[in-house]
C-alpha cells in the first residue's frame, strides 16, 4: 500500500471516527438534557441516528478498498448495501422536510407551536418517515433485482449504488430507470419545493420581526438546519435529478462522497457549533461530571 493509500485510509478512518462519536455525543444531550427535550432536538437526534447509520454502511467498504485497492463483495452484501443505502437516505430526505416544517410552526403559528407539534405527532412523524422510506427502497431494490447480470462485475464506485449497479446490466433497465426517475418527484423534488416554501414563510415572517434581537434569535433556530439541507439537497439534484452522463466518474464519486460520508461528518459541527442549546447542554454536562462525585459524598 502506497503513501497515498494509506493517507485516504487514515482521512476516511478518522472522518469514520468523529461522525460515530459526535453524532452519538448529540443523540446522548439531547436524551439527557431536559433543556434539550424538544421537537427540534428530538429530530436531531433522529438526524443524528440515520447518519451513524449511513456511513456505518458506506465508510467501512470505503475502508476495505483503500486497504486492498481492490476488493470483491458479493451480489447479496450489494443488494442490502445498497438497499440501507437507499432507505437511510430516503428517509434523510423525508426528515430533513419535517424539521423544516417544524421551524415553520415554530417561527410562522408560535401560538399553535405546542399544540401542533406534540410529542405523539414527532413519533407518527418519524415512524411514516422509515416507513415510506423502505418502502420506496425496496422497490428499486427489487428492480435491480429482476434485472440480468451477465457482463462485467466491476463496480467503479465506492459502493453499491443505483446506476453503478444498472451499467453492469445486460438486460433492459428502462423499466428501472422509470421507477427512479419517478420515485425521485416524491422523494427528493417534492421535499425540497415543501423545504422551499416553508422557509419563504419563515423569511418573510422574519423581515416583520421589529427587533433586530428578534430576527437574529428566529435566523439562528433555522441557520443550522439551513446549511445540512443546502449541502444535503445540493449534491442528491446533481446526482439524481439533473442529467449527469457528461461528467467523469471521479466527479460522481466525490459527490458521493459529499452526501453519505462528509454531510453526516459535517452535520455535528453545524449544529453544536451555531447552536447555544447544545453548548450549554454540553458544558452543564461536564459541570455534572465534575460535581458528580461531590453529590454523592453528600
Amino acid at each position: 500500500m502506497d503513501v497515498y493509500n494509506i493517507l485516504l485510509f487514515t482521512l476516511v478512518l478518522i472522518i469514520y471516527i468523529v461522525t460515530i462519536c459526535g453524532n452519538f455525543l448529540i443523540i446522548m444531550l439531547v436524551y439527557y438534557s431536559k433543556t434539550l427535550h424538544s421537537p427540534m432536538y428530538f429530530f436531531l437526534s433522529q438526524l443524528s441516528i440515520s447518519d451513524i447509520m449511513l456511513t456505518t454502511d458506506i465508510a467501512p467498504n470505503i475502508l476495505n478498498i483503500v486497504l486492498h485497492e481492490r476488493t470483491s463483495i458479493s451480489f447479496s452484501g450489494c443488494i442490502t448495501q445498497y438497499y440501507f443505502f437507499g432507505s437511510i437516505e430516503t428517509f434523510e430526505c423525508f426528515l430533513l422536510t419535517v424539521m423544516s416544517y417544524d421551524r415553520y410552526l415554530a417561527i410562522c403559528s408560535p401560538l399553535h407551536y405546542v399544540s401542533i407539534m406534540n410529542h405523539a405527532l414527532c413519533i407518527k412523524s418519524v415512524l411514516a418517515s422509515w416507513l415510506l422510506s423502505c418502502s420506496i427502497a425496496l422497490i428499486l431494490t427489487v428492480g435491480i433485482c429482476q434485472l440480468e447480470f451477465c457482463g462485467p462485475n466491476t463496480i467503479d464506485h465506492f459502493y453499491c449504488d443505483f446506476n453503478p449497479l444498472v451499467e453492469l446490466s445486460c438486460s433492459d433497465t428502462s423499466r428501472v430507470q422509470m421507477e427512479l426517475t419517478i420515485l425521485c418527484f416524491p422523494v427528493i423534488v417534492l421535499p425540497f419545493i415543501v423545504i422551499v416554501v416553508s422557509y419563504t414563510y419563515i423569511v418573510l415572517t422574519m423581515i416583520k420581526i421589529p427587533s433586530f434581537s428578534g430576527k437574529l434569535k428566529s435566523f439562528s433556530t433555522c441557520s443550522s438546519h439551513l446549511i445540512v439541507v443546502f449541502i444535503f439537497y445540493g449534491t442528491l439534484i446533481a446526482m439524481y435529478v439533473l442529467p449527469n452522463e457528461g461528467e467523469s466518474q471521479m466527479i460522481k464519486k466525490i459527490m458521493s462522497m459529499l452526501y453519505t460520508v462528509f454531510t453526516p461528518f459535517l452535520n455535528p459541527f453545524i449544529y453544536s457549533l451555531r447552536n447555544k442549546d447544545i453548548k450549554d447542554a454540553l458544558r452543564n454536562a461536564q459541570i455534572m461530571h465534575y460535581l458528580e462525585p461531590l453529590v454523592k459524598i453528600r
